[in-house]
Parts: C-alpha cells; structure tokens; sequence
C-alpha cells in the first residue's frame, strides 16, 4: 500500500526513530512501512494519521 509517511515526516522534522516512539512501533517498522514492504495495522494507521493530524486516507493509498 502507498503512503505519504515519509513525506510527513520531513514536514513535522522528524527521524524514523523518533516517529516510531511517537507510535509505539520499531524503528525498523516505519522503514518497512515506507518501503512498502509491510502494511501497517488498522491501529497503527489511526495512530499515524492522528500524529500527523491528518486522514488515513490522506497517509495511505489503497490500491487493489
């Protein structure tokens, strides 16, 4: 699944590393979920797009 994470990070100046203690995850989970490679849970969606005050559909886009 597409997304904006790390677009919004670099809005808001921030690391992989500290966006992930904002989120409670790994630092190597924001690498993944950036990289495409791991589509995050539906909590872990939420959490990001209410730490960057924003929609999840504005963070991720889905694609069948």
């Amino acid at each position: 699944m597409k997304n904006k994470i790390k677009v919004f990070r670099a809005m808001h100046d921030l690391t992989q590393e500290e966006l992930a203690q904002k989120v409670g995850v790994t630092r190597q989970t924001i690498i993944s979920i950036e990289k495409e490679r791991y589509e995050p849970s539906l909590s872990l969606a939420f959490k990001l797009a209410y730490h960057f005050n924003v929609s999840i559909e504005e963070l991720f886009l889905f694609n069948e």
